[in-house]
């Protein structure tokens, strides 16, 4: 298996090559119909923002603020279902426990406000000073955003798997760095980011290395960050919504898929897609649930 694991991470770098190329012959054709669009888009965003965008704690307080704001409508639900019947039934595991209080949500809260002030926040910001972004003046085409966006997924679904997958195969790194997230055996949204300091920081550098690797434009990778943050806390939300986007894109594995990871503690490593948990025999499957 890490035979498997380790020929995947040497592939990395000619995929991402191959997308790029790809990437570039189809933004030649498309890219003048799209750039405009996305030239007034990119210069709204960076307007007389250049110092902000490329502050060296930007990525950790993008990364926290978009979090508590994709959080905020699972705690309206989380409120909602200690009254309302319809919205309990959604939870996945309606039965076995009420949705977490105001307090566990405060208490989760300020844990993860000390972390990433004391741990993320700086480490990154060193990060970024090694990586020296720049803005560049012209926005990625349509074309050139959706590609990008996509080898940021790939490439991050396979770093976060590999990296999971080895934090629950190596008892030191399980109890010293991942233990702690396990403390919630059923989910609630902010849980996503209760981990421990390394655990937090290794994820966001995992994220800001994809992209990186990638070399994407800093629109797509705003895209990419936004998104991610609304998967893992999706992931982590303890619903299974008639709209969640693992219904309308059966690749995924949703909440579900990541609630059985954290009741039996073992597979369904990978973070979104489940095609690396198939091929490595860790797929399991996820406990019925109400419609």
């Amino acid at each position: 298996m890490w035979k498997s694991v380790s020929l995947a991470v040497s592939d990395v770098g000619v995929l991402c090559e191959e997308v790029k190329a790809v990437m570039n012959v189809h933004s030649t054709e498309h890219g003048e119909a799209n750039a405009p669009v996305l030239q007034w888009l990119w210069e709204y965003v960076k307007a007389g923002q250049e110092e902000i965008l490329l502050s060296s704690y930007m990525p950790a307080y993008y990364a926290l603020m978009t979090h508590l704001l994709f959080c905020s409508p699972f705690l309206a639900l989380d409120a909602l279902g200690s009254v309302c019947q319809r919205v309990r039934s959604w939870r996945i595991n309606a039965d076995a426990s009420p949705p977490p209080s105001l307090q566990q949500w405060s208490e989760c809260f300020w844990r993860v406000l000390y972390r990433y002030l004391t741990c993320v926040l700086p480490v990154t910001a060193l990060f970024q000073m090694v990586r020296s972004p720049t803005l560049p003046e012209l926005a990625p085409s349509v074309w050139q955003l959706f590609v990008e966006v996509i080898a940021c997924f790939l490439l991050f679904d396979m770093l976060f798997f590999i990296w999971h997958l080895t934090m629950h195969r190596v008892p030191w790194l399980y109890r010293n760095i991942h233990q702690l997230h396990h403390q919630h055996r059923i989910t609630f949204a902010l849980a996503a980011q209760d981990a421990s300091p390394a655990e937090l920081l290794s994820l966001l550098l995992l994220a800001l290395s994809s992209a990186w690797v990638v070399d994407c434009h800093p629109l797509s990778e705003a895209l990419f960050h936004l998104i991610n943050s609304w998967l893992a806390v999706e992931d982590h939300c303890g619903y299974d919504l008639p709209w969640a986007l693992h219904r309308l894109l059966p690749f995924l594995g949703g909440a579900p898929f990541h609630q059985a990871h954290h009741s039996v503690h073992s597979g369904n490593y990978a973070p979104y897609f489940t095609h690396w948990d198939h091929l490595f025999g860790t797929y399991r499957a996820p406990s019925s649930h109400p419609k």
